[in-house]
């Protein structure tokens, strides 16, 4: 497995990281079972930046991870999120950033994973209602406590990004990025690689849809989060389909599987960016590793910005509500 620094930070991962959140949330049933084989797999074969948060599962993706690595902490990069605050019943209330709550959700976090410090931690969302120095300063100071070891952001925005940086390092920025969502190309990408902050990219391969696999909703499960989602509806799923169609045609010639393709694009814009794919099952955790095998040339990456440009998919990433909490 080779590896990617994050940035100037010191921090080295591996090339690919593993997003856990599907095991416990979002899209539809998990096995635990299943999923902790696959966090086992992934580590065996060198996929050993894990990516979690707290609110996914309401806490219960980060204590799948924690029974996980128990036995070979010393074997991972672990990440964590916090800052998302939801109720019991799953709903959105909020974002939290207050220095106070930053202590207390890192304090949970531990409990949750059963670690005495977190790699990489990140403010899930930015609060709009407190300072970025304010909630970057109490990060900072879990820093110095021992309890974490670096620090990120996510789905925050240029202007956001150098303010925190003036308080405290900020290893990484954790936005998503793929062949349906380029969004960071241009000032926010130029903003971090500019701080010597890496970038993890979430959402590599379109939730799902840039496999080339999901050509009707009905693959879904009801209680997929996926249906809520503009990219997913009316006339948008459609087009969209569309454009997955592209890129399978585009993996054919190249000998890969659309999956690899796409991770291989993504691989391939900058030493920097470090792809964090979400898969429950080993089957797909091995294709997406055989991504880091696909060399694509000019001319290919040429052509696949031609049938794919920035603003190709069709509808927004989220929701109206969710719109509104990223990139501030």
């Amino acid at each position: 497995m080779r590896t990617r620094e994050l940035g100037r930070s010191g921090l080295s991962v591996s090339a690919l990281g593993l997003g856990c959140m599907g095991m416990s949330d979002f899209y539809g049933g998990g096995d635990e079972v299943e999923s902790i084989a696959n966090i086992h797999r992934a580590i065996e074969l060198g996929v050993t930046f894990l990516d979690t948060a707290d609110i996914y599962g309401l806490g219960q993706n980060e204590e799948l991870v924690g029974r996980a690595i128990k036995d070979r902490r010393d074997r991972v990069v672990l990440a964590t999120k916090f800052g998302n605050v939801r109720k019991s019943d799953g709903t959105f209330v909020g974002v939290n950033g207050k220095p106070d709550y930053v202590r207390s959700a890192c304090e949970a976090s531990l409990s949750r994973l059963q670690v005495d410090v977190i790699d990489l931690y990140y403010q899930h969302r930015v609060d709009p209602n407190t300072p970025i120095e304010e909630t970057v300063g109490a990060m900072a100071g879990l820093v110095e406590a021992g309890k974490v070891r670096y620090l990120g952001l996510s789905e925050a925005a240029p202007a956001t990004i150098r303010q925190a940086q003036k308080v405290y390092p900020i290893a990484a920025l954790q936005t998503e990025y793929s062949l349906w969502t380029r969004d960071p190309e241009g000032e926010l990408l130029d903003t971090v690689r500019g701080l010597g902050i890496g970038f993890v990219a979430y959402s590599p391969l379109g939730r799902g849809f840039l496999t080339a696999k999901i050509t009707s909703l009905n693959e879904l499960s009801d209680n997929d989060w996926r249906r809520t989602m503009p990219r997913f509806q009316q006339d948008n799923f459609p087009r969209n389909v569309e454009l997955a169609k592209r890129i399978s045609a585009l993996s054919a010639n190249n000998g890969c599987t659309p999956a690899q393709l796409a991770l291989a694009w993504l691989l391939a814009q900058g030493r920097d960016i470090v792809p964090i794919p979400g898969t429950k099952r080993r089957g797909y955790l091995e294709e997406n590793i055989g991504a880091l095998d696909v060399r694509l040339t000019a001319e290919e990456l040429a052509e696949i910005d031609t049938l794919l440009p920035p603003g190709a998919a069709a509808g927004s990433r989220y929701s109206e509500p969710g719109m509104r909490t990223i990139n501030r």
